[in-house]
């Protein structure tokens, strides 16, 4: 029996030579058929998730056909958008994960959502776009890691400065020695916390609004008073939820960071976290102000450190004869010379990607790996929270990137993976 284009992505089988579409799937004009649509289903859809959606409804591969959020306003704007009706949403995720109509799921959740989500849907059958950081610990992101590869899923992170030309210029130039041998790389994310909403992460306990579902929405995270000022775009401040820029901003640079320095299979053997301060009595508790520095085992130093000054927020990558500061289209050399470079026919090409989420549609019907593979995104994640546990312990720290253990230290292994609150369980 001749295989659909369903069953050939739910066998999951990944490819070492490109997938040559039949015309008959593609339709006319090579415009890709009505039945032959990625047929994908959004999972929360506020900011980010709603931004994520526009950009693969743009992609006429692609067919939104849920939308789940704890949010009804967030939800409802969705399904407008997606031309879909209330049948199609829902507030729990469970209600659409193990439906055979789905292809695909985009994950915009809060970040102590993101595990739960991708392991149910890996082991649905379901390929995933993910946002970053992949998961709220190292443990988790490396159970994630291993049933996404188990269930031979695609999966997109959504670190998207792969898909970033100059972010792959600079990381091409590094591995191939422009700037001589690496020794440092400088990660400068924010150093003040930008809430939204104006709130001081002091305000009384609320009655949760009509159509918000606070249960669902604090899911695996301990019990807690709803206050406006917790939820949304704020949970980013707060250690139940995420710690703070090390990861919101974190996982993208250090995310570079590890592509230049050909480290996506490993990590750091040493970290120790200075200068660390946290709000005192708000609910806004996670390290705000830092300095954290790694040493890797090829002897590279990677410092990540919160800064008010812009210029400094990004990848810097430093070398024995230059430097290259890299974030976004922002590109600069020492030398600067070193910018009309270009690569010799015997230097090492690095993953091409012009648009992050159409490299995943892409990757869902060749089934070949992602500009933001899983691997690498559990790798970049991990060093982030391997900060966040120095700064919550106050001390170095050391760490066998192979075994994903700290050596000798019991204290520091007791956080390498989240505790969840209540019933729910990683499986």
């Amino acid at each position: 029996m001749k295989n659909t284009r369903r069953q050939f992505l739910q066998k999951g089988t990944f490819l070492s030579a490109p997938l040559i579409i039949n015309s008959s799937v593609l339709g006319r004009g090579n415009a890709t058929a009505a039945n032959s649509k990625v047929q994908l289903a959004c999972i929360g859809v506020g900011g980010q998730g709603a931004g994520n959606m526009n950009n693969f409804i743009q992609d006429d591969r692609v067919k939104v056909v849920a939308v789940c959020d704890v949010d009804r306003a967030h939800r409802q704007r969705a399904l407008n958008i997606a031309k879909l009706s209330d049948k199609d949403g829902c507030s729990d995720y469970r209600e659409l994960i193990n439906r055979k109509d789905i292809d695909a799921v985009m994950i915009a959740t809060p970040d102590h959502w993101h595990s739960m989500i991708t392991v149910a849907a890996a082991n649905s059958g379901k390929d995933i776009y993910c946002e970053k950081p992949l998961a709220s610990s190292i443990g988790e992101g490396r159970f994630v890691t291993k049933t996404v590869l188990e269930n031979k899923r695609v999966l997109q992170c959504g670190t998207w400065r792969r898909s970033g030309v100059h972010s792959r210029m600079a990381c091409e130039w590094v591995r191939n020695g422009y700037i001589g041998k690496l020794k440092k790389v400088d990660v400068g994310v924010p150093g003040k916390f930008h809430i939204q909403g104006g709130y001081t992460g002091n305000e009384k306990e609320q009655k949760a609004p009509d159509g918000f579902d606070y249960k669902m929405w604090a899911g695996t995270t301990p019990d807690a008073p709803y206050t406006a000022a917790r939820c949304h775009f704020n949970f980013r401040w707060i250690d139940d939820y995420a710690p703070g820029y090390v990861t919101d901003w974190g996982a993208h640079f250090i995310d570079v960071a590890h592509w230049g320095m050909d480290s996506d299979n490993g990590g750091p053997i040493e970290i120790v976290a200075n200068k660390v301060k946290r709000r005192e009595a708000t609910i806004y508790d996670a390290v705000e102000s830092f300095d954290i520095r790694y040493v890797y085992p090829d002897n590279v130093e990677l410092r990540m450190f919160s800064t008010e000054n812009t210029s400094e927020w990004g990848t810097k990558f430093i070398g024995e004869e230059g430097s290259i500061y890299v974030e976004n289209h922002k590109l600069i050399t020492d030398p600067t010379e070193l910018m009309r470079k270009k690569l010799g026919p015997n230097d090492k090409r690095l993953y091409t990607s012009k648009n992050h989420h159409r490299n995943f549609i892409d990757c869902v019907l060749s089934r070949k790996e992602t500009a933001s593979s899983v691997e690498s995104a559990h790798r970049a994640a991990s060093a982030c929270h391997l900060g966040a546990i120095a700064a919550k312990l106050n001390r170095s720290l050391r760490f066998d990137p192979k075994s994903e253990k700290f050596v000798d230290d019991n204290e520091a292994d007791a956080l390498i993976m989240r505790k969840y609150h209540g019933d729910w369980k990683l499986s």
